[in-house]
């Protein structure tokens, strides 16, 4: 009920993921009065459709801790607790994303051994698949050295399980890629990040630069909250503004429309490629329950595109796996750190070394 189109596109879009995948089956919160007529035109849907009714909207305008405190009844508070009751697998809504992330963690809770969850988005690249992991990309502004550990090994596990990436190449967002460069937590994770790679079946390729964020040296990108969620937002802002530079360029004179009926082709597959609806969907990792975060915008195609994501997360039981590698690399972290606390520490008996 809360995205920028209102329901209709989310109702759009849920027909499009149902005649894709007969595999799927949805509850839809929200305001029954409206959505049932929008579901009557779909009486194929009438078996695969649940109505939950949900009375109250979360805004963009609501603040997250007002949401927390007075969120019961609205379809974004229905929508997270009909996964922490099992009758679903994993969420998915366009709605106000700190709001989001406030009623996921106060329903759902953090996995044990997470300090602060993360959202992990995929960015168009030149690797294989397509796409790049990079988190977090704005559920928290700061992060020290053990939640960028953290972030790798759910980043790599988002990875392997949402690309099929057997090995993924994890890599930290620095100002450089030599090692003396950047914040002292990038260090101290860029030291301990090997012990965890070695336990959560990750590579460690060191410090990486804006510019690897859409290359092919890396897989997943790791940063903080603050840093990923601009590094997002200019990315797609840039892609917009060069698509509006392409649609004036073709269209200045007779020639360059001409030109660009030759290049038709061309133009709709890079159109396709750089479509951020085909990308749309930020995971919320960390928490006992899988949460799909579209964007707020997001018409018929995003909308489809945030649930086919969500259905291959759940079909793969990541969740169940993303919590035995944070609890692996858990132990792996507090061991890395007590060697390197032993080998810092004054001889016993004797003078420091």
């Amino acid at each position: 009920m809360g995205g920028d189109r209102g329901p209709a596109a989310v109702v759009a879009g849920l027909v499009r993921s149902a005649d894709k995948n007969a595999e799927i089956a949805f509850i839809l919160h929200g305001d029954e009065a409206i959505l049932r007529p929008m579901m009557a035109k779909h009486p194929e849907l009438a078996d695969r459709c649940e109505i939950r009714h949900a009375p109250r909207v979360v805004t963009m305008e609501d603040k997250p801790s007002q949401v927390m405190r007075h969120g019961a009844g609205t379809s974004m508070w229905s929508c997270i607790e009909s996964v922490k009751l099992g009758e679903a697998t994993v969420a998915v809504s366009c709605g106000n994303t700190g709001a989001l992330m406030a009623v996921s963690m106060i329903r759902l809770r953090k996995m044990p051994g997470v300090n602060r969850p993360a959202i992990a988005c995929l960015w168009p690249s030149r690797n294989p698949t397509g796409f790049n992991v990079m988190l977090d990309v704005g559920a928290d502004i700061k992060a020290e050295a053990e939640d960028l550990l953290q972030y790798a090994t759910m980043g790599a596990s988002y990875a392997r399980n949402g690309m099929h990436l057997a090995r993924p190449r994890v890599g930290l967002l620095n100002v450089g890629t030599e090692e003396h460069k950047g914040r002292a937590e990038l260090k101290e994770a860029f030291e301990l990040m090997p012990a965890i790679a070695e336990v959560g079946d990750f590579e460690f390729v060191g410090f990486v630069e804006g510019g690897d964020i859409p290359g092919n040296r890396v897989d997943v990108i790791v940063t903080d909250g603050f840093t990923g969620n601009i590094a997002l937002k200019t990315g797609e802002g840039t892609a917009k503004l060069i698509s509006q530079f392409l649609k004036e360029a073709f269209s200045a004179t007779f020639l360059s429309k001409i030109a660009a009926l030759l290049s038709l082709t061309s133009l709709r597959r890079l159109q396709k490629r750089s479509d951020p609806r085909r990308v749309n969907g930020g995971v919320f990792l960390g928490l006992n329950g899988t949460v799909v975060k579209s964007h707020g915008s997001a018409d018929a195609t995003g909308v489809s595109a945030a649930i086919k994501l969500a259905f291959q997360l759940a079909k793969s039981g990541f969740n169940d796996r993303l919590a035995a590698r944070v609890a692996s690399a858990g132990r792996a972290g507090q061991d890395a750190t007590l060697n390197e606390a032993e080998a810092d520490a004054p001889l016993k008996g004797g003078d420091p070394a």
